[in-house]
């Protein structure tokens, strides 16, 4: 079952109490609770004894950096928020991760092969972090996968003298690109172009007989095994790229024919993108190395078992089997795939290939933390009811003020008698009747009946007869089904400094949970709950499903906003996919990034700087022309001086302000 669906009819609301702890009532280590920072950071991420998020990026608690010092830093230096900050340190310790939980299934296991990822570089094609896998990779022996033409070019120009790390090569494929690879082959790299169709293995064939080398081909085949997870569609045989059996047969035999089946070096799959049940990829592995073996015996000269990508990134912490997390570790994962694999060629008197994997997200999702900063907040528990309207209503009042009520229109009583009547064992019926009220007073409001003050005090009692529901609800363990929505109803909305769709387009495009919370403050009990809105004008600009311990929540713990005061908040785990998939709605650019490191001293520095897009960068990429622009604005200032509707110094202090606003970063400053 999906861990967001219940057949539960009620349920325990994770909510605080009525009754607010006082700071200290309140520790750090619920904080870490209460945020599951601890469960999905891995070691890497934790709070210090001031309240502040940290980042451990080789998991050592005597070697962390302080995000929100960070945060200040970066303020003194002219860059604020959002500002993306990658750590290069715990990038390299993802890759190791990788290759120890390969390294010890292959020793238990008495594996004859090795153990190679490759990185693939659609999931983050950022230059810098590419660079730093190729460093960090070397040490393992760890190579590249481009999936297009530009990649392949940009990959080949990296990779000069690193001819002993493979570059794998997928994606549709033309002669230029055929031919790029054949003279990459030249230059001796160990490039790999995979055959997703037939008609790229004739290309293939033509190319390295033009360049007169000896090319090394691999094939993708579609697993009958069904995939899992929300890319569970990208495999199997209705899979985008990839051979059936019969036209993998068709491949081998086109090949045998010229005499290069010796040429046929590696067998790749894919299972899908954030596999989360490890019984799906045992059941794909399965298949894919019966197939491997299958085709040595036949005389390929096979060398390579690519297992494509898939190990997912435990986003919620849960290690179940949930669609943002995985109900297996990276050990297992390694272990599974080496044993299958090492199974199946011993029975088929194999030998052991190299194992290929492609895990891209699980290689770079945590090194990159998005921190921005709360610009304001809507509060609806700001709302309230009249004092004098409410107060006496509960028993019989004085003549007068029932001639008053008298002249109220009935939706309006009924509201104040439902406000009255909260109790925990009314709670729906009062709450029923609120709607109800609610209903009856718009239907007379769009007929002429209602007054538009008599809404606005119908709209204030709905709200808190709600708010005094939702508070009889915290202090319950159990709540009807019709009332479990209504503490996201009555949540806040902080407005944020940022844009979903350029700095996390996956939860705007499919839902995704990235897990968020502030970054200082952690020694405050937060008080508030609330979804995030970010600065854009679409309404799909937002946050409203949140890591949990049991489920995913509607609503964020955070703390009052304080005036004069910068909140800043983190949206963490968003390295893979988030910086290339994200756009330009409302010409909003990509953000600062900042890469830091550590020293021989634990101490850290800032490596790089890449400032994020001005408004004349932004701009320049849909075609404005900013000089003409500029130009027009001047000549309606000296037309507006000319009529006396503006003096000289208005016209300068206008060109001014708009050459400012043209340097100046797309976001709020």
């Amino acid at each position: 079952m999906s861990r967001t669906a219940s057949t539960a009819e009620h349920r325990t609301i994770p909510a605080p109490s009525t009754a607010a702890p006082t700071d200290s009532d309140w520790s750090l280590d619920e904080a870490a609770d209460r945020y599951q920072i601890h469960a999905w950071g891995q070691g890497f991420f934790a709070i210090n004894d001031a309240g502040h998020v940290v980042v451990r990026p080789d998991r050592d608690p005597r070697r962390e950096i302080d995000l929100y010092e960070v945060v200040r830093g970066l303020n003194e230096r002219g860059m604020s928020a959002p500002v993306l900050i990658g750590f290069g340190d715990l990038l390299r310790q993802r890759m190791a991760d990788l290759h120890d939980a390969f390294q010890q299934a292959i020793d238990e296991y008495g594996y004859r092969g090795r153990y190679c990822a490759v990185y693939p570089i659609k999931v983050n094609q950022q230059h810098h972090l590419v660079e730093d896998l190729q460093n960090f990779g070397s040490e393992y022996g760890f190579g590249l996968e481009v999936g297009s033409k530009p990649e392949l070019l940009a990959v080949l120009g990296m990779t000069n003298g690193m001819n002993d790390r493979p570059i794998i090569c997928n994606g549709f494929k033309e002669d230029r690109y055929i031919e790029i690879v054949m003279m990459a082959t030249k230059l001796g790299r160990n490039i790999i172009p995979v055959i997703e169709n037939t008609n790229e293995l004739r290309l293939i064939v033509e190319q390295a007989e033009q360049a007169g080398v000896r090319p090394r081909i691999g094939v993708r085949v579609n697993l009958s095994s069904p995939g899992a997870g929300r890319w569970r569609h990208s495999s199997g045989i209705k899979a985008k790229f990839g051979l059936s059996i019969s036209e993998l047969l068709d491949v081998f035999e086109y090949l045998k024919q010229r005499g290069m089946a010796d040429c046929l070096k590696l067998l790749h799959c894919h299972i899908g993108s954030q596999i989360h049940d490890i019984l799906r990829v045992n059941a794909s592995i399965n298949e894919l190395s019966r197939i491997y073996a299958e085709l040595a015996r036949m005389g390929a000269g096979l060398e390579y078992i690519d297992i494509g990508g898939g190990l997912g990134v435990d986003y919620d912490g849960s290690q179940t089997n949930s669609e943002f997390s995985t109900n297996y570790t990276w050990a297992e994962y390694a272990g599974n795939v080496v044993y299958r694999i090492m199974n199946i060629c011993d029975d088929a008197n194999v030998e052991h290939p190299t194992i290929i994997s492609e895990s891209g997200r699980a290689m770079v999702a945590h090194h990159s933390v998005l921190v921005f900063n709360v610009l304001d907040a809507n509060e609806l528990d700001s709302v309230r009811t009249p004092d004098e309207l409410l107060n006496g209503r509960a028993e019989p009042a004085s003549d007068n003020a029932t001639d008053e009520r008298e002249d109220l229109p009935r939706p309006v009583d009924d509201l104040i008698d439902a406000y009255h009547r909260v109790s925990p064992r009314q709670l729906l019926e009062c709450y029923h009747d609120a709607q109800q009220a609610r209903q009856e007073a718009m239907n007379l409001f769009n007929v002429g009946y209602l007054s538009l003050e008599h809404c606005g005090l119908i709209e204030q009692l709905f709200w808190a007869t709600c708010l005094k529901i939702r508070n009889k609800c915290r202090e319950m363990d159990t709540v009807p089904e019709d009332l479990e929505d209504i503490e996201a109803s009555l949540s806040d909305t902080y407005f944020c400094n940022l844009s979903i769709f350029q700095s996390m387009p996956d939860v705007w495009a499919i839902n995704q949970i990235f897990p968020v919370m502030p970054i200082h403050r952690l020694d405050e009990y937060p008080s508030r709950r609330a979804t995030l809105a970010d600065i854009t004008c679409d309404s799909d600009g937002r946050v409203d499903r949140f890591v949990d311990r049991r489920d995913v929540k509607q609503s964020l713990e955070l703390h009052p906003l304080r005036q004069g005061e910068e909140y800043y908040l983190g949206a963490f785990l968003v390295g893979a996919y988030q910086e290339t998939l994200g756009d330009l709605h409302n010409l909003f650019g990509d953000t600062h990034v900042v890469h830091l490191r550590f020293d021989e001293n634990g101490r850290w520095w800032i490596e790089q700087v890449v400032e994020g897009d001005t408004v004349r960068e932004v701009l320049s990429y849909v075609q404005y022309d900013t000089h003409y622009l500029r130009q027009r604005i001047r000549r309606e200032c000296e037309r507006a001086v000319a009529s006396g509707r503006m003096t000289v110094a208005e016209s300068r202090t206008l060109m001014r302000t708009y050459d400012a606003g043209l340097s100046g970063y797309t976001y709020l400053e």
